[in-house]
């Protein structure tokens, strides 16, 4: 069954599907086996520059400990919502 069928419950009726729907081969087994093995190596060389960039970012990280009293300077900047924050603050 194709997936217009399942999703509309009847068989496609415009020109484009003059042909009639059935299993077919859409790429040799080369083709897929060829494409898997890129992916895997893509993969790979991702997960590789992610493990660098973790190590990186590991080494040059340090734990700052505040205490009660202390002064601290924050950067806050404005922030855009989605659901028309701004709109609300403009109207009040």
């Amino acid at each position: 069954m194709s997936p217009y069928e399942m999703l509309y419950d009847r068989k496609c009726r415009t020109p484009v599907c003059w042909e009639e729907v059935g299993s077919r081969e859409l790429a040799s087994t080369d083709v897929v086996l060829t494409t898997t093995e890129k992916i895997k190596i893509i993969r790979e060389k991702l997960k590789a520059a992610q493990d660098r960039w973790k190590s990186y970012t590991d080494n040059r990280s340090r734990l700052i400990e505040f205490n009660v009293g202390d002064f601290v300077m924050l950067k806050v900047s404005p922030w855009k919502g989605s659901s028309g924050v701004d709109k609300d603050k403009e109207k009040s």
